[in-house]
């Protein structure tokens, strides 16, 4: 089976969810269940580790990776801040790194990413970071060691998100068995795609 790696784990899943915007924390497990993603994201703030009713952890399986986001961070030294706290609390070495710094337009600050994702790298942590579509922006993420680079889903705010979680599901998994068939070999020249040998009595 086509398997990515990680941060040293094999995931059959390539789709990442995350556990905010939902109507209600009940319905995370199925949607994790419809989508049959393994990584998710929780944002380290609203993790409540005094509460049995509402901390979010207690709506993730155990067998997926928890992976804390710094949801919040306006720049590189806060969301490095809250990486160290994550690690700290026991949410392990995983962390999607998210740098908002302009309130009105909610875009990442690419700039301030790929410099908390630099320093965090170094220390250990595996990187997913959170960014404003860039090319050149995303190949210096690679290049600072970052494992991967998200994009926001639209699971969460669907009307039906367990289904929508499924559908997002076999969509990577279409786009991925698409990838590895190969595209078809490309052209400089037009050519029918059916001879017209024999048609109409020819």
């Amino acid at each position: 089976m086509d398997k990515l790696i990680i941060g040293g784990i094999e995931l059959t899943s390539r789709l990442i969810i995350g556990t905010g915007k939902y109507p209600t924390n009940k319905i995370i497990p199925e949607v994790i269940k419809a989508s049959k993603a393994q990584v998710v994201t929780v944002a380290i703030l609203r993790m409540d580790f005094n509460s049995k009713d509402e901390n979010i952890l207690n709506f993730i399986p155990k067998s997926c990776v928890l992976m804390p986001n710094t949801s919040g961070a306006r720049n590189a030294d806060e969301a490095i801040r809250i990486a160290h706290i994550a690690k700290a609390a026991g949410c392990g070495n995983w962390i999607k790194i998210e740098v908002v710094s302009d309130n009105k337009y909610l875009l990442p600050d690419n700039f301030e990413t790929i410099k908390a994702t630099e320093i965090l790298v170094k220390e250990g942590f595996v990187v997913l970071p959170y960014m404003n579509p860039d090319l050149m922006a995303a190949k210096r993420l690679r290049d600072v060691g970052a494992a991967a680079v998200l994009l926001n889903t639209a699971i969460a705010t669907a009307e039906n998100p367990i289904l929508m979680g499924e559908a997002f599901g076999l969509t990577v998994d279409a786009g991925r068995k698409a990838y590895l068939s190969g595209a078809g070999a490309v052209k400089i020249y037009a050519e029918a795609s059916s001879p017209l040998t024999g048609f109409l009595g020819n």
